[in-house]
């Protein structure tokens, strides 16, 4: 690929794992500024860096705001395409890269829970509209106690070591380096942790089917 060429539409990384990895040791700002502006030029090698070293940190954030594992990781995606076609435009003199890759990550986490409250605002109209009787709000409460007791239920069926990793990584937005050095682990304990505990969690949430 020509390294001063436009960079091709989609990501070479070949999208996200379903527990991203940590961030990288000893990246720096200007490790990743570096590999933000070599990615604008199409160098995939550098894109793949630059995923390796802000991913995890990238999928905390989505975590955070869209509150939902599947979400986040579709989001994340979409954050990851965005800065693979959009890496050019990325200016040292305005921030940092992980600021900038950060600032992408919440915007689309934003759209994705604004898109969800639209539709569920048409849902709601719709449904009003169609209805001959009142709209039984005390209904709708109770199936969102219902929900909430489901993630409580779910996050108890963990070991308490799977709970506590995956509390810190995907609810608190730690990478698995950080998590890792929280809980006095080994990096490669931690991360086998949070993964059994999110496919855990995510089993018995029945999330993606």
């Amino acid at each position: 690929m020509n390294p001063t060429g436009p960079a091709s539409s989609e990501p070479p990384h070949g999208g996200l794992a379903s527990v991203p990895e940590p961030t990288q040791a000893g990246s720096t700002a200007a490790d990743l500024a570096q590999l933000l502006r070599l990615s604008g030029r199409g160098d995939e090698a550098a894109f793949a860096q630059l995923y390796d070293a802000t991913c995890a940190r990238a999928y905390g954030l989505a975590v955070r705001v869209v509150r939902d594992p599947s979400q986040a990781e579709e989001v994340a995606q979409e954050a990851f395409l965005e800065i693979w076609r959009t890496a050019s435009r990325f200016d040292a003199a305005k921030g940092s890269a992980v600021s900038w890759i950060l600032t992408l990550v919440h915007r689309k986490a934003v759209d994705r829970v604004r898109s969800a409250e639209a539709s569920t605002r048409r849902d709601t109209t719709y449904h009003q509209s169609s209805q001959t009787v009142e709209h039984d709000s005390t209904a709708e409460a109770a199936q969102a106690s219902m929900e909430a007791r489901r993630v409580r239920q779910a996050m108890d069926s963990l070991t308490q070591v799977q709970r506590e990793a995956l509390e810190l990584a995907y609810f608190k937005g730690y990478t698995h380096t950080e998590v890792a050095k929280m809980l006095d682990l080994p990096v490669g304990t931690a991360k086998t942790r949070i993964r059994d505990g999110l496919i855990r969690l995510r089993d018995t949430m029945g999330v993606g089917q």
